[in-house]
């Protein structure tokens, strides 16, 4: 199973719809948002997307309300930070900061723990959990938009620059 993660996108909606082309192109089976979407309007790329679409929310994600009723419209699922859920057989767990971050791969029953923030793209993995950040994909702060593809069968992980 193939899972596209971005995080960060602050808006930036001409690189939303590359990281959105990006995840359909590659057939990824669901795409998981690290937070910071910022406005509701920056939600309309995604409709595009061929797969199902989970999310939670960042530090910058002002206008909840209007976040979660674009969610909810198109079937997606947002959520308060951190979340665990199961997808396919795999425990995956998503935050926004890494805050918590040490305590979910010190619990061992993730196979992959997503998150945003720093906007500094990083893969590790032990021998149970994969780690992921997929960096910023607005480019703003870093100057380099990326998004990360994880294949979970062969536990591995691309960082991608859209």
């Amino acid at each position: 199973m193939l899972l596209g993660v971005i995080s960060d996108s602050h808006d930036r909606t001409p690189v939303i719809r590359q990281a959105v082309a990006l995840f359909n192109e590659r057939k990824v089976s669901a795409v998981l948002h690290c937070g910071d979407f910022v406005a509701p309007f920056a939600l309309l790329p995604f409709k595009d997307l061929k797969c199902p679409f989970y999310a939670v929310f960042g530090n910058n994600d002002g206008e909840r309300d209007g976040l979660a009723k674009l969610f909810a419209a198109n079937g997606w699922s947002l959520n308060d930070r951190p979340w665990s859920f199961e997808l396919s057989g795999y425990n995956i767990t998503m935050l926004h900061e890494p805050f918590s971050l040490k305590r979910f791969v010190a619990d061992g029953s993730q196979d992959l723990i997503v998150y945003g923030h720093t906007h500094e793209p990083l893969f590790e993995k032990n021998e149970k959990t994969m780690v992921v950040n997929p960096g910023e994909a607005c480019g703003w702060v870093k100057g380099f938009c990326s998004v990360a593809v994880v294949d979970m069968a062969k536990r591995e992980c691309a960082i991608e620059s859209i």
